[in-house]
């Protein structure tokens, strides 16, 4: 039995998981890190608080599986996109906290960005609009405001990475001749990269002035870019780096134009395989880089983000304590029928795709004497269902394609009642996988890919298989009245965060 590693690095923890050629779980280990909101709308890591839970996390995967690092085939990386880390090439030293995808600090120079082209200025190049989301604003506010960072970085002294470059790099030797690598997934998320080109765009660097020599070199997705130099792994082939969306469509095999999945996790993310050309978004999506498998062509994908689903419960536990633990929401939202007219659009960070406007904020609108906490419960599930019926609408417009079925993912998918109103309010069959973990089992595809532990995408295919699926039951017109109401609660949203 050959095991390979996958090292996925989320918003909210650090994961190692081993699988074993089959593709079954055989150990795993996970620890949170700190979430840092220094101020209203900022939202911060701390690169070395995350590297030290990566060592910990392997450590006590591979010791509760027995297994020495020699027995492990390969490692792949899998991680939070957009996040981003600048740091010191000598020492390793981050230069400031990392700005993660969340944060909403560069609403001033998106502003002013579309000002001089308006938010689509880059992306006939990029296929993303100029939004707070993504790296390159964060990177030119790091510039800004750290002190000497815009010299240091002209003369080569500074890094930038996403997570999966600043955990390749310690991986690989840090200071001591570390590799500083992207792949072609997390780079397409940096608002820096021709997407039919595959590197760095010389023109929007020159816009937002941001030093060559800082940024990574792109990569492939599965390749064995060298071996782990950190004790943990010691000589290991590090072979695999995909964003953590992309890499839950390759652990769900959706390999063929048109397959679909969606990941329900912090926020939410719909990838929609579109195959080896790029598809402009007219409706909100973003165009994105699925995956590159070694020399293959790459594949493409239509994505919409949604902010926030799975943190709508973290928000009813921690700030206002109608739950003592995320799983609880499912029994609190079943002790009503339905939401009760209670709509609950959960814009914290303003809303992603496919309306990407910072300027938006939550609210809970359809409130009567009637509601209560069972109500809110209810409400917060359908608002994660609500916002997939939206991106994937625009997918179906953008492509032309409407998935037979969707293919789920993440913590959320376990609540059984979100699942069945997600079918419902798509009218479509909800697919959830045997393993749930595809998001790591990706990164652990493509690594074993790279190494030969499996020899082509039939082999991958072969491993997948459903552990449930959900048919819709709702009546098309109640289905339909609900999701004009839904409409209606979000218009309530935009433009609140105006001056």
């Amino acid at each position: 039995m050959r095991y390979v590693g996958a090292l996925d690095q989320g918003t909210t923890s650090t994961r190692f998981l081993v699988f074993d050629e089959r593709g079954r779980v055989v150990a795993s280990a996970q620890e949170e890190h700190r979430q840092i909101t220094p101020k209203p709308g900022w939202v911060e890591h701390d690169p070395l608080e995350i590297w030290e839970r990566t060592r910990q996390v392997v450590r006590r995967a591979c010791g509760e599986a027995g297994l020495s690092p020699q027995q492990l085939a390969a490692v792949g990386v899998t991680n939070q996109r957009e996040t981003t880390v600048v740091w010191e090439r000598s020492t390793g030293r981050p230069v400031t906290n990392a700005v993660v995808w969340q944060d909403t600090r560069t609403a001033e120079l998106c502003r002013q960005l579309c000002e001089r082209g308006g938010p689509d200025r880059f992306r006939h190049k990029t296929g993303l609009p100029v939004a707070t989301y993504f790296s390159g604003p964060k990177i030119r506010w790091i510039l800004d405001h750290v002190p000497g960072a815009q010299q240091a970085a002209e003369r080569g002294e500074l890094l930038f990475g996403t997570v999966d470059t600043w955990l390749l790099w310690w991986l690989t030797g840090g200071p001591r001749g570390g590799l500083h690598l992207t792949d072609v997934t997390n780079a397409s998320r940096t608002l820096l990269m021709d997407l039919r080109a595959l590197d760095w765009d010389e023109e929007i660097l020159a816009e937002l002035g941001i030093p060559r020599a800082m940024l990574p070199e792109i990569r492939s997705s599965s390749e064995v870019y060298g071996e782990a130099t950190v004790e943990e792994l010691r000589g290991v082939p590090v072979a695999a780096d995909l964003g953590d969306q992309q890499a839950a469509l390759v652990g769900q095999t959706c390999f063929q134009k048109g397959e679909a999945k969606n990941t329900y996790g912090t926020g939410c993310f719909l990838l929609l395989n579109t195959g080896p050309e790029p598809v402009a978004s007219r409706h909100g999506l973003l165009t994105t880089v699925a995956y590159r498998l070694g020399r293959r062509p790459p594949a493409y994908a239509l994505e919409g983000s949604v902010a926030i689903a799975g943190a709508a419960v973290q928000w009813l536990r921690d700030n206002l304590g109608l739950i003592r633990t995320s799983a609880e929401v499912e029994e609190l939202a079943r002790t009503v029928e339905d939401n009760g007219g209670v709509y609950f659009v959960p814009a914290f960070s303003g809303l992603f795709a496919p309306y990407w406007k910072s300027s938006a904020r939550g609210v809970i609108v359809g409130l009567t004497r009637y509601a209560h906490r069972g109500h809110l419960a209810r409400a917060t599930l359908e608002a994660t269902a609500y916002q997939t019926r939206e991106v994937l609408e625009a997918m179906v417009r953008d492509s032309g394609v409407r998935p037979h079925a969707l293919r789920v993912d993440g913590g959320m998918v376990r609540n059984e009642l979100l699942m069945q109103f997600q079918a419902d309010v798509l009218g479509l069959p909800v697919v959830r996988a045997a393993v749930l973990e595809t998001t790591a089992l990706g990164a652990a595809f493509a690594a074993g890919l790279a190494v030969g532990v499996w020899t082509d995408l039939e082999d991958l295919r072969g491993l997948w298989s459903a552990d449930r699926t959900w048919h819709p039951v709702l009546p098309e017109g109640q289905r339909e009245a609900l999701y004009r109401r839904w409409l209606r609660a979000v218009e309530r949203t935009f433009d609140w965060a105006e001056e």
